[in-house]
């Protein structure tokens, strides 16, 4: 009944050394050239809208929402599919945090919010240390499904359990499938020209090396991450139908979505990402597939194609969410930590010790402060079971 729609299958179980190392995951799996392609319907907006359809007839339907572009575009869909069926309006549920300005979206919640005449259904969780690497919420999930990827998974936690026997809606993919790893491509011939011109200086320019940005790998370790993680960025599509395609055979969006799904179903969540429905990106790859260097704002005007309120396509700028996620608990754990638990071969135990004598400490360190605070504190028997939400307050 939670069966996932993409797939989700890897060549080699999560995490590697090198991953866990440094929250890079790379590696793209072989092209599936035996399933039928996915049937395209007459437009990415009812596909995105076929998309959200079976989340919303399984009420309650929670829909993760940032105020971010992605996931008010789902938001509006699925109010919009709720509307025409007669089904219940779906539920948006949002994090405010303290101590984390750069990740304060509230203004324009408020606006998206009040937009889509959600105000009754608006659900808000309000977080302190709670979402920190190995808070509250991260602890309980950490002892329920050990460290996943993405590392700030545990976030999704709270609402999924709210969301439990009926099914939640995310934005996820957006980044990948309408955006890219790319800038999108200047408007004027004479800014393209200084764009090509621009990226020509900065390969001649000697880039930081391995060790440079991984300063606690061994030196060899930080050269091939580095190395493999170039390599990846590089072998990116510029088209987007090619872009899509190989995204989805991505190694890190694979086990994103594994990670939702084991969730989900763990609490009886129907949990389905519109952006990677097959029926939707067969859709987008139809009618733009052909396009390089779009910018997701405007793609996304145009799938919407004036069916969906035009506030959603005037934001501006993206939230940051490192000070969410790096505070007390992390803090004082790294200080604690007794240089023990790290693969010798890949980590320098002294190295990263004086890594975390500063703070913030490097993000891409993050597995391997789950990691080692998992080790220091392994689950117990109660903890094999699933925990509702009143129960954690």
């Amino acid at each position: 009944m939670t069966e996932s729609t993409v797939d989700t299958r890897v060549s080699a179980p999560w995490p590697s050394p090198y991953e866990l190392a440094t929250g890079l995951v790379s590696g793209v799996e072989p092209a599936d050239r035996t399933g039928p392609p996915a049937p395209v319907v007459a437009s990415p907006l009812a596909a995105l809208e076929a998309a959200v359809l079976p989340a919303v007839r399984r009420a309650p339907c929670l829909v993760s929402f940032s105020g971010g572009l992605d996931s008010s575009v789902v938001l509006a869909v699925a109010a919009r599919v709720a509307a025409r069926h007669g089904l219940p309006a779906p539920v948006p549920v949002t994090w405010r945090f303290t101590g984390a300005p750069a990740a304060d979206e509230s203004s324009w919640q408020d606006h998206v919010i009040d937009e889509l005449r959600l105000r009754d259904r608006w659900q808000i969780l309000r977080a302190d240390d709670d979402l920190d690497l190995v808070g509250p919420v991260a602890r309980r999930f950490l002892h329920r499904y050990g460290v996943c990827h993405p590392l700030n998974t545990h976030l999704h936690l709270p609402i999924v359990e709210l969301a439990a026997g009926g099914s939640m809606l995310t934005g996820g993919g957006g980044d990948q499938i309408l955006a890219g790893w790319r800038p999108p491509l200047p408007p004027s011939p004479y800014r393209r020209l200084r764009h090509r011109a621009s990226r020509v200086r900065a390969r001649l320019r000697r880039g930081p090396t391995g060790v440079d940005r991984f300063p606690w790998l061994r030196p060899a370790a930080a050269q091939e991450v580095l190395r493999r993680h170039r390599a990846e960025r590089r072998a990116e599509p510029t088209r987007l139908d090619r872009r899509i395609a190989w995204h989805l055979r991505r190694r890190d969006l694979r086990l994103t979505v594994a990670s939702f799904d084991r969730m989900g179903a763990d609490h009886g969540v129907l949990v389905r990402h519109p952006f990677l429905d097959p029926g939707f990106v067969a859709a987008l790859a139809a009618t733009a597939g052909h396009r390089r260097g779009v910018a997701r704002r405007d793609l996304l005007a145009e799938v919407a194609a004036g069916h969906l309120p035009p506030l959603l396509f005037r934001r501006q700028g993206k939230a940051h969410f490192l000070d969410v996620f790096l505070r007390t608990p992390t803090r004082e754990f790294v200080r604690s930590w007794d240089g023990g638990g790290v693969d010798g071969s890949v980590v320098d135990p002294a190295a990263l010790r004086g890594v975390w004598s500063r703070w913030p400490i490097p993000e891409c360190t993050a597995g391997l402060v789950q990691h080692l605070w998992l080790r220091q504190h392994p689950p117990t028997p109660r903890d094999a079971a699933p925990q509702g939400l009143a129960g954690d307050r």
